[in-house]
């Protein structure tokens, strides 16, 4: 078993995989600070990762179990959790294809209309206390979709914002407008579905296999045109092709196109809070165009 670097409890992630795999180590090559291709003994190779807090590595296992069971896009699987690692499947890396693109929009309509028992469910087992990158993010279920996208993902990154001083006072007003309108600007209510939560392009792997794998999710129960507006705002190869290929699998309600900055709002202020004002003023302009309709 190779040794390597040790970490916070006397373990490096070639310890962390035997134990929790079971297997011998022959090689961990260190990607990053937290993260490691680990290759066991059996010639497999498997990704370590050390988490910023347990309850996001908690949440991470249990999305990704979640998201497995609905059975549509691949998501790699995981072989266990300790503390802060988890320990899953390394995804071969390949080219975005159109075949992939045109399978992965009928995958994700189907892992939405796998659903959730409510909007900001947690996934099974997984914690209420979870995370979106690097920010926290609260699972606290609710009924009605408006309400709970203003109460639980707009308003508490939207203070945090302006408590540190990346929003200004003055301009909390316009996302507090989305938030109050959000009943007229939500469009036809839906049923709670089953979201990565965190669908940028970086979370989009396109594999060896000519498939789409998922990694980094913060599941949960929301509106299904949440993950389609991330993957509108940081581009995704073969976009219009996922997006036709996810229409005729499950048609979208009139005017979701004009909602996309509607749905962005959230992880927008997530990147202001995280990043500075750069995003905070991308929010802004989201919630602008919300409100422009």
């Amino acid at each position: 078993m190779s040794g390597g670097t040790a970490a916070a409890g006397g373990e490096g992630p070639g310890e962390v995989a035997a134990r929790l795999t079971g297997r011998a180590v022959r090689g961990e090559p260190r990607l990053s600070g937290a993260l490691a291709e680990v290759t066991l003994d059996d010639g497999r190779v498997v990704v370590v990762k050390r988490g910023d807090s347990d309850g996001a590595v908690a949440a991470e296992a249990a999305g990704l179990r979640w998201l497995a069971r609905a059975d549509t896009v691949r998501v790699p699987a995981v072989h266990g959790r300790d503390g802060r690692w988890l320990v899953i499947d390394r995804v071969a890396s390949g080219r975005p294809s159109v075949a992939a693109a045109d399978r992965f929009g009928r995958e994700l309509a189907a892992l939405h209309a796998a659903g959730a028992p409510a909007f900001g469910a947690p996934p099974p087992d997984g914690p209420r206390d979870a995370a979106i990158g690097l920010a926290p993010m609260r699972n606290v279920p609710g009924t009605d979709w408006p309400e709970w996208y203003a109460e639980h993902r707009l308003l508490p990154y939207l203070r945090r914002a302006v408590d540190e001083g990346t929003v200004r006072p003055a301009e909390a007003a316009v996302v507090e407008e989305v938030a109050a309108r959000l009943p007229e600007l939500a469009g036809p209510a839906e049923p709670p579905a089953r979201l990565h939560g965190d669908l940028w392009n970086g979370n989009v792997l396109w594999g060896a296999d000519d498939r789409v794998w998922l990694i980094d999710p913060a599941a949960h129960g929301g509106h299904r045109e949440t993950d389609l507006a991330m993957l509108h705002l940081f581009g995704c190869p073969h976009l219009d092709r996922v997006l036709d290929a996810y229409q005729e699998a499950a048609p979208l309600a009139d005017g979701w196109g004009d909602r996309i900055g509607l749905h962005q709002l959230f992880p927008l202020l997530v990147h202001a809070v995280l990043f500075g004002r750069g995003y905070a003023e991308q929010a802004l302009a989201a919630a602008r165009s919300a409100l422009a309709g």
